[in-house]
């Protein structure tokens, strides 16, 4: 006579298909306790029904099982291996506290990571060519080397023009380059208006003389003022209070009278000759002094936040065996140059000696300030891509985390600042990135593609589950009544 299966019997060998046609959406917390229970040791992150005693992969998705956290020990017992802000993964501190937007910042324990761990043998990860570094504290420093261009000083550059027209009768200062003084005849012009000029002058004198002695004050004030106003016409047209007390003594009108250099230089520009006609307003002259000159220099975007005001430079002259003359940083022109992208730095240099000529070209180091007790990794640790800066931490024996970071100034050591993102003391890869990046976007993409599919969309197809509009396998109910 056979014997009848008693129904706990039907129900156990049941099991196994009953996890597998309910999936992760039945009863996934009774599954997950009763392993960690049952002392076993690795579950499926995705499919928390599949556990197994030993490590190795999913039947269902693929996925590495992960090892199962026993809930008999306290949240204490795990080693928290830093805090982190929970709105920016790059905020990250050694202790706990608020983040820039004032929330309080989570921990991260040893035993998670806040992306994908990878995991890859030693032995495999040593043929890779995976090299690391740490990151640590230094001062950066670095010195900008660049070209530049010897220059007139702007404001040390006067044009001599006339107030008059006339005719040149004689250029005392006649070649492009000569040194002149201040106040040294340049040229003496003929002028109509001039000579008039003169004429009225020496009538205001002579009438001034006359009411002078006059009883009646305001007859001698009114013959003063006349004169006052024929001298101050004469001033106007830079005619030198000399040539006036000259005119005023010998009472002689001069046909022509001489204009000298309002300051001392050289004469960079001439665009006059003798007896030439020349109009009011007509540039003759350039006088430039050069006893101190510019040199202006270019200095690309990202060399930029490395410049400051007041910065010393060595002005290199290779023509001289490579002489240096001090110069000072004293502006940054507040554009780019749209051929070179550069931006053009501007250094002021004394010239007694007249060595540094305009338009010459000279070697320039500019020594930056260092930047004190900064985070650096080597700029080769640091992955780019699009907005996003990412480096590979290890995390133990052939584990890697991919972490983003944000990065700072870059040194002429290869050394790049870090600003978030990283601790000290902790290593990085900074070779076979790319190898590592490329495995961790697989695991991604393989995560995604595995993913359940919105209830919204398949509402019928969905095994398991409850609510309006949702469907269930009859399967799945006649193994939900067995537990009822």
């Amino acid at each position: 006579m056979k014997r009848v299966p008693s129904p706990l019997l039907f129900i156990v060998l049941s099991l196994p298909l009953f996890f597998i046609a309910l999936g992760s959406s039945m009863l996934p917390g009774r599954v997950s306790a009763w392993a960690q229970a049952a002392g076993t040791g690795y579950s499926c992150g995705m499919h928390p029904m599949v556990v197994s005693d030993r490590p190795g992969s999913c039947p269902l998705c693929g996925m590495d099982l992960t090892p199962l956290q026993s809930d008999s020990g306290g949240a204490g017992e795990r080693e928290i291996k830093y805090w982190v802000a929970p709105m920016d993964p790059t905020y990250i501190r050694n202790e706990p506290g608020k983040s820039p937007m004032g929330m309080d910042l989570v921990p991260v324990y040893a035993d998670e990571a806040t992306g994908s761990v990878i995991a890859i043998d030693p032995v495999t990860a040593q043929n890779m060519g995976v090299r690391t570094a740490p990151a640590i504290r230094r001062d950066m420093a670095r010195t900008i080397r660049t070209v530049g261009l010897v220059a007139y000083q702007e404001p040390r550059q006067v044009s001599v023009n006339t107030k008059i027209d006339g005719w040149v009768e004689k250029l005392y200062v006649n070649e492009t380059g000569q040194q002149v003084d201040k106040g040294q005849k340049l040229f003496s012009i003929y002028s109509p208006d001039l000579v008039s000029t003169q004429e009225e002058f020496l009538l205001a004198l002579q009438n001034y003389d006359t009411l002078v002695a006059s009883p009646f004050p305001q007859i001698a004030d009114s013959g003063r003022q006349l004169l006052e106003a024929s001298r101050r016409r004469l001033q106007l047209w830079d005619i030198s209070d000399a040539q006036i007390a000259r005119l005023e003594q010998t009472r002689q009108v001069e046909k022509t009278l001489a204009f000298h250099a309002p300051e001392s230089g050289v004469v960079s520009i001439k665009m006059v000759r003798q007896g030439q006609y020349v109009q009011k307003g007509m540039e003759l002259m350039v006088i430039s002094d050069i006893s101190r000159v510019w040199v202006l220099a270019d200095i690309y975007e990202y060399e930029l936040p490395w410049a400051r005001i007041g910065a010393r430079a060595d002005i290199i002259l290779p023509f001289v065996g490579g002489k240096k003359v001090a110069g000072i940083l004293s502006y940054l022109y507040p554009y780019v140059e749209p051929k070179t992208r550069t931006v053009k730095a501007r250094f002021d240099l004394a010239n007694a000696d007249f060595e540094l000529k305009p338009d010459m070209y000279v070697n320039v180091q500019l020594q930056t300030s260092p930047i004190k007790d900064a985070l650096t990794v080597p700029v080769e640790a640091v992955l780019r891509s699009g907005e996003e800066e990412t480096v590979f931490v290890i995390r133990g024996e052939g584990k890697f985390e991919p972490r983003r970071v944000k990065t700072g100034l870059q040194d002429e050591q290869g050394n790049l600042q870090v600003i978030q993102g990283l601790l000290d003391g902790e290593r990085v890869v900074t070779s076979a990135q790319f190898l590592l990046d490329s495995e961790s976007q697989l695991r991604a993409v393989r995560a995604k593609m595995l993913e359940v599919r919105s209830p919204v969309e398949n509402q019928s197809d969905l095994p398991t589950g409850s609510g309006e509009g949702r469907g269930k396998d009859p399967a799945a109910e006649d193994l939900e009544d067995l537990f009822k």
